[in-house]
């Protein structure tokens, strides 16, 4: 007998369990927690030259490793620090972003005095609320967008690296500031819905 299923309408990502599960459950969904948007950040821009996949199966390393995204305590980090970093093979062991990560934390905090809090700061680029796009195609999905431009030069200019516009619409994306599921993705709908805050992490 011919099996009949149907396909289950999604965004078409690769069957990676770990990306199918951070699709149905994380991507896209609204973030509004300060440590939650800052481990986003920092892990977009570890993920720079390499796929999400990548970041993804070692996520669990990284909140470890990175006390689990706390910023006042990442701001802290010694060069010694830096070099414990530097020879754990569970991370990304690339200087740059790792150094990256410090000059984050402290700009972060410098956010947090001024704005009150890093979601407001962030949430202000998509004027607080999701943007959501209509795309019946991935091959329809952009790499960037006039708000990630504003959101990667203002950064930048507070201090924050690994922050071009392709990251920060990555970001923007995992964090549910612009909804970019396919129309006929079953979480097109799902992460609009009213109180779904403070789940999230990015693409495939």
């Amino acid at each position: 007998m011919t099996d009949k299923t149907e396909p289950r309408p999604d965004c078409g990502w690769n069957g990676n369990p770990a990306m199918i599960a951070y699709h149905d459950h994380e991507w896209g969904t609204p973030v509004h927690d300060d440590r939650r948007l800052f481990e986003d950040l920092v892990l977009d821009g570890m993920q720079a030259g390499l796929s999400w996949k990548t970041i993804l199966d070692k996520r669990d390393n990284f909140r470890a490793a990175f006390d689990n995204f706390d910023p006042e305590k990442i701001a802290r980090y010694t060069p010694a620090r830096i070099e414990k970093l530097l020879k754990n093979p569970g991370i990304i062991r690339n200087r740059l972003k790792i150094m990256a990560a410090v000059a984050n934390a402290k700009a972060c905090l410098a956010v947090q005095k001024e704005f009150g809090s890093l979601d407001r700061y962030l949430w202000s680029f998509v004027g607080g609320k999701p943007k959501v796009n209509v795309l019946t195609s991935m091959k329809q999905m952009p790499a960037e967008s006039e708000e990630s431009r504003l959101m990667s030069a203002d950064l930048k200019k507070r201090g924050f690296r690994f922050v071009g516009p392709t990251i920060c619409y990555a970001f923007m994306q995992a964090v549910g500031m612009v909804n970019d599921h396919l129309v006929t993705c079953f979480r097109y709908r799902e992460v609009q819905r009213p109180g779904r805050k403070g789940a999230g992490r990015r693409r495939a």
